[in-house]
């Protein structure tokens, strides 16, 4: 039966080092599938045990010059030797060290700084001893972690950038250019250092989410009432802890005393604090404020709403954008293209002009330099990472590189209605009184009327009534009228409340009362009317209302760059016209069954290609399955949207669209600029080799200098706020 185990390795920082694994591992007899998580140095292995076994698996890495160890042994962040934790940042700085130190001894030794740059390549150059052993520390300083990878790809005939730098090192020793090659060696240890603390930043951002959750929990003894402070992943489910003011919630779970004002920010991205009183949820991570909440737990300390959010961004990093899929189909073709070219501007200048070897094969060298890809490989999967992270800060949960590309590119905006556009719930909208009633008098009689029923109507009135300070007496002697309404005594008087069809059988309804009806509905309401013996006493219009700023968000979407927004609603005409009027919508289509919303996402998406349905995240699956991706509302109550949607909106927020649409399109941004910037540094340096004017430090500084640009613009997404 196939097995999957989770392994930590040790030197992935990049796609490269993904290539090599993919290549060596997945090529292997037993290997069933591979999965990567760059920003986690995580590999998932999924494998047949009759054939491989655990331990053949870390062999196998273990040729390739990284190191895997079994994820359940990994050490945690912060744990580990010295040299585990500085490795790189040691060798770095003694590389640079001895480089200084060879530079200084070689220009005192000859007089002058200047002739330790020897930049006559033709000529023999000879060096000091003791300046040749200096510069051959900050050689190997330097390439100590690149030399086994490079040995590797050359034994597998692959060339990568490993090789290519080694390769110009080596290069540069034989033709006498020590300096060249231990600036060459420091300069890419550098690089590589830069990318290794870019992925650790981005890594470490991710970690910041684990920290949202205190490590332990004030339990409550239910025998005596005592309490223990214990690890939270001792607390069982069904528990009650205690937090005080201040604190932070250690679990999900429902209030079951006391009251406060909680700020759920670093779950939802909500910026104001929620308030929260017996019977509301409350989720760990989120901060208390004001008072001390007793919490019913109703999940453990592994499957939490953060629980999920964090595992849900580290799973992204498999999904991976389009802009790093190219990439990655550029590299493999662009290395080997690069030593090509090498190896004919080395040849043919000495062959074709008077150019020397030494020099042809010095602008061979720097060729190799400048085609390192470094930049490239790096310019997407940080600002991806970044990115996926300030969402998730944001209360925005992205499934992967892939979604967040699309939002981007995102033409039409499918929503569903109720839920999403409107409260989902039914209020009281209007309250039109007749024959010289009070609003007060309407709503205290019908509310008279209707506080027995579960009726969403009924309860929609009682609601209004409580916000009025009305004290309801239930009427007397009530019976229901099945499918029209009902009839009791108030004050010894007996009145009736219903549908218009049953004031229409009354026969109170005048031609001003009809019209006045019909306009009600026509605006998409539902018509209430209470009445006695002799006359209509008012109409109550009840629906359900758009959530706040609607209008404004809607216009903020299009400012964002959509160009065609719809809604999909099962809702009638009247109401679904009623709706899309008010918030602003384009386009509406109603009375629509599930299997219709489906056909009209499919009929969008062949018209537009890039279209997103934001719906529930369970009732609309069905139709978000079918658009380019999908948008769940509210996910915050349902695991079900967390489960199935392409992105999640932590909260019933519904600004957090345009939000997410510009965050996308700002990330597109920031991934060509790294692109273009990479391969346009390449390009000029190529130029200027091909003229004799680059020389091998300045290539390597020029890279080093564009991972390092490259690497800060990425970063800049990590504080992408709204």
């Amino acid at each position: 039966m196939p097995r999957r185990i989770d392994y930590r390795i040790q030197e992935m920082d990049c796609s490269e080092e993904v290539a090599i694994l993919r290549r060596e591992v997945g090529g292997k007899p037993g290997i069933i599938d591979l999965e990567f998580d760059v920003v986690n140095a995580r590999m998932s292995v999924e494998f047949d045990p009759e054939v491989l076994s655990v331990d053949e698996i870390v062999q196998i890495v273990a040729s390739t010059g990284m190191k895997a160890t079994p994820w359940e042994l990994r050490r945690d962040r912060d744990e580990g030797t010295l040299w585990q934790q500085h490795g790189r940042l040691i060798l770095t700085f003694t590389s640079g060290a001895f480089l200084l130190a060879a530079f200084i001894t070689h220009g005192v030794l000859h007089g002058s700084l200047l002739d330790a740059f020897n930049g006559d390549h033709t000529a023999s150059h000879t060096l000091p001893l003791s300046v040749m052993l200096l510069y051959f520390v900050s050689v190997t300083s330097g390439a100590w972690y690149v030399l086994p990878k490079a040995l590797h790809s050359a034994r597998r005939l692959r060339p990568d950038m490993n090789f290519l730098m080694v390769a110009a090192v080596i290069g540069a020793l034989i033709i006498g250019e020590w300096f060249e090659a231990a600036t060459v060696a420091f300069l890419f240890a550098l690089s590589l250092l830069l990318e290794h603390w870019s992925v650790e930043r981005a890594r470490n951002a991710i970690g910041t989410l684990m920290d949202l959750s205190p490590p332990t929990a004030r339990y409550i003894c239910p025998d005596h009432g005592d309490i223990h402070e214990k690890p939270v992943a001792e607390i069982s489910l069904g528990a009650i802890i205690l937090v005080r003011p201040g604190e932070k919630i250690p679990l999900d779970g429902e209030v079951v005393k006391g009251e406060s004002s909680v700020n759920q920010a670093p779950i939802t991205g909500e910026s104001m604090p929620v308030s929260k009183r017996p019977g509301d949820e409350v989720y760990a991570g989120s901060i208390n404020h004001d008072g001390g909440l007793d919490i019913r737990t109703n999940r453990i300390a592994n499957d939490t709403t953060l629980a999920r959010i964090i595992r849900m961004v580290e799973n992204a990093q498999s999904r991976r954008s389009r802009s790093q899929q190219w990439v990655d189909r550029f590299s493999a073709y662009y290395t080997p293209a690069m030593i090509f070219l090498a190896i004919i501007i080395a040849i043919l200048p000495p062959l074709l002009s008077n150019v020397s070897w030494s020099e042809g094969v010095y602008r061979g060298l720097v060729i190799l330099v400048i085609a390192c890809p470094c930049a490239l490989v790096i310019s997407t999967p940080v600002s991806i990472v970044s990115a996926l992270t300030a969402a998730a800060r944001n209360g925005v949960l992205i499934k992967g590189g892939l979604y967040l590309e699309l939002a981007g590119r995102l033409q039409v905006l499918a929503l569903d209605k109720t839920g999403t556009l409107t409260q989902g719930k039914a209020e009281v909208q209007r309250l039109v009184t007749l024959n010289d009633h009070s609003e007060r008098e309407l709503l205290e009689r019908a509310a008279a009327l209707e506080i027995g029923s579960e009726h969403p109507l009924a309860r929609a009135i009682l609601r209004k009534a409580r916000e009025a300070g009305i004290d309801v007496i239930p009427a007397e002697h009530f019976k229901a009228l099945p499918g029209k309404g009902g009839e009791g005594s108030i004050n010894g008087k007996l009145f009736w409340i219903g549908s218009h069809r049953m004031m229409h059988e009354k026969g109170q309804e005048t031609p001003e009362i009809h019209a006045l009806a019909e306009e009600l509905e026509d605006a998409g309401h539902t018509v209430v009317a209470i009445g006695n013996d002799s006359h209509v006493c008012g109409l109550i219009s009840i629906a359900d209302s758009l959530r706040e700023n609607v209008p404004q968000i809607v216009t903020e979407i299009r400012r964002a760059g959509v160009k065609h927004i719809v809604m999909l609603t099962g809702d009638n005409e009247g109401t679904a016209r009623a709706i899309a009027e008010e918030a602003g919508i384009d386009e509406y289509r109603s009375e629509l069954l599930p299997e219709d919303k489906v056909k009209a996402i499919g009929r969008l998406v062949r018209e537009n290609k890039f279209v997103a349905m934001v719906g529930d995240g369970i009732n609309d699956a069905p139709a978000m399955a079918a658009a380019t991706f999908g948008i769940a509302m509210g996910a915050m109550g349902t695991d079900a949207a967390l489960e199935t949607a392409d992105v999640a909106l932590m909260s019933d927020d519904l600004s957090k669209l345009p939000w997410l649409i510009r965050h996308s399109r700002r990330t597109l941004n920031n991934i060509q600029q790294n692109i273009s910037f990479a391969l346009g540094l390449k390009m000029v340096f190529i130029i200027l080799t091909l003229f004799g004017m680059a020389s091998l430090w300045m290539a390597i500084a020029a890279d080093t200098g564009a991972t390092l640009l490259v690497v800060f613009n990425s970063l800049r997404l990590l504080n992408d706020a709204k």
